[in-house]
């Protein structure tokens, strides 16, 4: 495993993949699904820099069919009015890869629904995606959903008294949260797929430190925070294209296991070939990942039948 790579992918014609996340990692895992015979739709909220993408994608793989569908992960009803229109033209979906996110905005600012936006964007946003399109999953015959984590998990912490950073928030500790919630989504997910027979399968991924505008965009372009990120990524870093390996992997690999979870397996976790990944304590913590999917069925409305 330690030398896969993306010439492992196998033939993915008729396959049906959806991909949230217009850029970076987004437009790598689209990029190299399509280029293996999947029908792919590159998701995100900005036209512009959609179409973009897909032009691009096009301009290397000619015979690549790829398409961009706007959706607003801050938006419960932009979520809804997405799955509708995709439930119209799919009768099932093989692949979700739930990618896209929001990274340590330095004030504390809401979705459309009033949630935080880590927390609303990253969790509870790709929580209902999910849900709306459970029944195109189920519909697949090996359907798999892929929840992109982060090293940052491991300083996440689920706070159901707080879960919205009202109190006091901290950009670090919001995006720890969200990213922790991922985890946690992804395993309940398959926890409850086989509980209930859906023959979903859920796995979850991080990049390491990858290169992408989610790195430029969270710290800034000023302070400590950003001149430390600019060093790090001197010695620690790689291209967007090896930080999406380990979610390719788990999206297509016959070796990738349900309720998986795959990073980087180079220094730190930061760099590498796509390897098993390190989950943290709590990321494991059933009960509390049960409490969690109940609050999210809550806020979010969209209950998984």
């Amino acid at each position: 495993m330690t030398d896969w790579t993306a010439s492992n992918i196998p033939d993915l014609s008729g396959k049906f993949a959806i991909v949230t996340g217009t850029g970076g990692l987004g437009y790598e895992t689209a990029l190299e699904l399509a280029s293996r015979g999947a029908e792919v739709v590159v998701a995100g909220r900005n036209p512009a820099k959609g179409n973009k993408s897909v032009r691009k994608i096009l301009a290397e793989v000619p015979d690549a069919k790829i398409v961009f569908e706007e959706v607003d992960l801050a938006s419960l009803a932009s979520i809804a009015d997405f799955a509708g229109r995709i439930a119209a033209e799919h009768p099932t979906l093989d692949i979700l890869v739930n990618n896209a996110g929001v990274m340590t905005p330095p004030r504390r600012r809401t979705t459309a629904d009033g949630f935080e936006l880590q927390f609303g964007t990253n969790h509870l946003g790709h929580f209902a995606l999910t849900g709306r399109l459970l029944p195109l999953l189920r519909a697949a015959p090996h359907a798999r959903v892929i929840t992109v984590s982060s090293g940052m998990h491991r300083m996440g912490r689920i706070n159901f008294d707080d879960l919205q950073f009202k109190k006091r928030y901290r950009p670090a500790a919001a995006y720890g949260q969200s990213k922790l919630a991922n985890l946690m989504f992804a395993f309940e997910l398959q926890r409850r797929s086989d509980a209930n027979r859906w023959r979903v399968t859920s796995l979850a991924a991080h990049p390491g430190y990858a290169l992408t505008d989610l790195i430029a965009n969270g710290p800034g372009t000023k302070g400590l925070n950003y001149r430390f990120s600019r060093l790090l990524a001197v010695f620690l870093a790689h291209s967007p294209a090896e930080g999406a390996l380990p979610i390719l992997f788990a999206a297509t690999s016959i070796y990738a296991q349900p309720g998986g979870y795959y990073g980087p397996n180079g220094r730190f976790e930061l760099i590498g070939a796509p390897g098993p990944a390190r989950a943290s304590p709590r990321s494991k913590d059933s009960a509390v990942a049960a409490r969690l999917w109940d609050e999210s069925e809550k806020l979010t409305g969209v209950k998984f039948s």
